[in-house]
């Protein structure tokens, strides 16, 4: 079967058990909240699945199930070391009676309330303080609100709806490892399509089609056997970070993300697509007028972004005097910032880089500072090409968007 049939077969699929899961939760909230329940307990499942296979292996050898090692102080303590150590663990403890095949196993006897689940993230969480993955793992799940009580006058509502909604779940087979598709990011894409589409513009949520990603990624790697790092200014869900690591070796991954929902998101698909916590770092702060300082520093071999069109930003002159802005002598205008994403790019490319950005089709044609600034461009020799795509290619907006 050819890759795109595996994929549309894969993406059918997953669309069809989104489409129950969200059924039952449709009519207790709005839709821009419920899918926050979907992949929360998606990206825990996956957390747990991962969690039993590793310590599956490290006990391999002594016949013994990871619910009775638990119970045995020096097994418990050599598990939890291996967990958290910094090169070879995960970053993060489950402890049995936490992990999703034991939640859904009490489910299945009815033995399940909701509480149950609201510890067992929070104990995962907890897990991670005073550790490298700390801050990969912090308020991840605060988009998930379990004692919310749009899922349930009751706890017991509560508990039946969210038990539901893990059964659908439990069904997934995800294919980790060989799926064709972004999982956890198609997911996203699908919700926000569905069902979130004023609450998806208003807040700038943001998820770049497959399509157009494997374009970007394929630009940015020409030619290139490994890339030591990869930066997207705009990273959303994080879905161009990991397409590039789909067509060479990527070490390291760098973002920044301004919607706090999104940046979760966009941790979540790094550690559910097996990138190592201390091999990301994602950002949670608006890119044009607060950089990560610690980006700054670096220099990046590939760049790929997809900003937000026309966004305004604060155009504020102290920015003449910033890096990423001062060669060209003027500033992108406050009601589009678009070339100033561009510049933003461009400041942090290696020597041997290559940035690959989604562009509003205005930035090729409208006059004033962006003249100025596109001019700049053109003489310096950045621009290699510019790439005409067709419209209706993102949700939200029908434009013919460029490259």
């Amino acid at each position: 079967m050819e890759t795109q049939e595996i994929q549309a077969k894969q993406q059918a699929e997953l669309h069809t058990q989104l489409w129950a899961m969200a059924n039952d939760l449709r009519g207790s909230m709005d839709a821009s909240e419920f899918k926050n329940y979907i992949l929360g307990l998606i990206f825990y499942r996956y957390l747990s699945d991962k969690l039993s296979n590793f310590v599956d292996e490290e006990l391999e050898d002594d016949d013994i199930s990871y619910a009775d090692a638990w119970k045995d102080e020096d097994f418990k303590q050599d598990i939890i070391d291996a967990l958290v150590d910094d090169e070879g663990g995960l970053g993060y403890v489950i402890e049995p009676a936490n992990l999703w095949s034991t939640l859904i196993d009490k489910i299945n006897v009815k033995q399940f309330d909701i509480s149950m689940l609201a510890k067992a993230v929070n104990d995962l969480t907890e897990s991670t303080i005073g550790l490298g993955s700390q801050r990969d793992f912090e308020n991840l799940f605060d988009d998930m609100d379990l004692n919310a009580s749009k899922l349930g006058k009751s706890e017991a509502d509560r508990s039946a709806l969210i038990a539901k909604v893990m059964l659908k779940i439990d069904d997934i087979n995800f294919h980790y490892e060989d799926a064709e598709i972004d999982v956890l990011g198609d997911a996203y894409e699908y919700l926000i399509g569905q069902f979130a589409a004023s609450a998806g513009k208003k807040a700038g949520e943001f998820y770049t089609p497959q399509q157009v990603s494997k374009l970007l990624a394929k630009l940015v790697t020409v030619g290139k056997s490994k890339l030591k790092n990869v930066y997207d200014p705009t990273c959303g869900s994080g879905s161009l970070l990991l397409r590039v690591a789909k067509e060479t070796d990527v070490v390291s991954f760098y973002g920044q993300e301004k919607v706090s929902t999104t940046y979760n998101l966009a941790r979540m698909n790094m550690l559910l697509h097996g990138v190592p916590f201390n091999h990301f770092d994602i950002e949670n702060n608006d890119t044009l007028e607060h950089p990560n300082e610690e980006h700054m520093k670096m220099r990046f071999d590939a760049v790929v972004a997809n900003p937000p069109y026309s966004a305004k930003w604060s155009a504020d002159p102290k920015f003449l005097d910033d890096e990423r802005f001062s060669a060209y002598g003027k500033l992108a205008p406050k009601s589009k910032a678009d070339l100033a994403f561009v510049m933003h790019c461009l400041s942090w490319l290696s020597n041997e880089g290559t940035a690959a950005i989604v562009c509003f089709p205005g930035v090729m044609y409208r006059g004033g500072a962006e003249q100025k600034i596109r001019k700049y461009l053109v003489e310096n020799n950045y621009v290699d090409a510019v790439i005409q795509m067709p419209d209706n290619l993102f949700y939200g907006t029908s434009i013919a968007t460029c490259l």
